[in-house]
């Protein structure tokens, strides 16, 4: 896992969340008090916060062995939570075969492709 996994799929998110708060497009989504908005609220609001594993990423290298282990749960957990909630448009033309895959498989990809 690295970072430029979570910017492509966050990129692609927020794409997709972008449009329905948009004030010029006559939206009242995610402004107004009512369910639809406060849900609109939370998935952005989860998607920042999955999203925010750089910090994490930098102090791996440099971490104990246990403490290391923690980290990487803790990348995986933020994926797999961005990558549920990107797949409810796999169907969309931007969306990227990387975004199915588990953290290990983008991994194992990657070292495969160093390895070449």
């Amino acid at each position: 896992m690295d970072v430029q996994h979570f910017e492509r799929i966050t990129a692609f998110i927020e794409a997709r969340l972008t449009p329905l708060f948009d004030a010029e497009t006559g939206s009242e989504y995610g402004f107004g008090m009512d369910d639809t908005s406060r849900a609109l609220r939370a998935l952005r609001n989860a998607v920042l916060e999955a999203s925010a594993i750089k910090g994490l990423v930098e102090k791996r290298e440099s971490a104990e062995p246990a403490m290391r282990r923690v980290i990487d749960q803790s990348v995986e957990h933020n994926w797999d939570v961005l990558r549920g909630i990107a797949r409810q448009w796999e169907d969309h033309a931007d969306f990227r075969h990387e975004f199915k895959h588990h953290a290990w498989e983008l991994d194992h990809h990657r070292h495969a492709a160093a390895d070449a």
